[in-house]
């Protein structure tokens, strides 16, 4: 071979590699920009409690992901009630739905009226119950982000 032949192949041989390790920096690159997507935290919906205890009734929105119901001071929903528990029942936004999870309570949860023996996916107007006291969900709906107000009781 020639000198001329072996000095074009090894620049093809350069401009080869170069090539490779763009395409290789530019997969790496979406590929940690997909997964930075995929990682951020996602949107809680808000919640709307409507609680009942006796003639007392109050309502709350909540934008966070977990809301803790119970009698102790440090929970985020305090129900002043001696028949709830000092942590009765826990409120978690998780796989695009809220959940309602019983934390060993002594009275129980109930939900719709049923006993609450395990987490159950909350629905817009679903009622459940802590010791004595009664809480209506309202979530959002709809495109334009506004909170349903629960239904009222008859």
């Amino acid at each position: 071979m020639t000198g001329t032949a072996v000095l074009v192949l090894r620049l093809l041989l350069i401009v080869a590699l170069y090539g490779f390790l763009v395409a290789l920096l530019v997969a790496v690159w979406s590929d940690v920009r997909r997964h930075s997507d995929s990682s951020r935290p996602h949107h809680v919906p808000p919640i709307m409690l409507s609680v009942t205890a006796g003639e007392t009734r109050s309502q709350r929105e909540f934008t966070t992901s977990d809301i803790l119901i119970g009698r102790d001071s440090q929970c985020d929903l305090v129900l002043e009630d001696q028949t709830v528990s000092a942590r009765h029942a826990r409120l978690h936004f998780h796989h695009s739905q809220w959940w309602l999870e019983d934390l060993g309570s002594s009275n129980g949860t109930r939900l719709n009226e049923l006993a609450l023996l395990q987490p159950a996916v909350l629905a817009d107007a679903d009622e459940f119950t802590c010791g004595g006291t009664n809480v209506v969900v309202g979530l959002q709906t709809g495109r334009r982000g506004r909170a349903v107000a629960p239904r009222e009781e008859e």
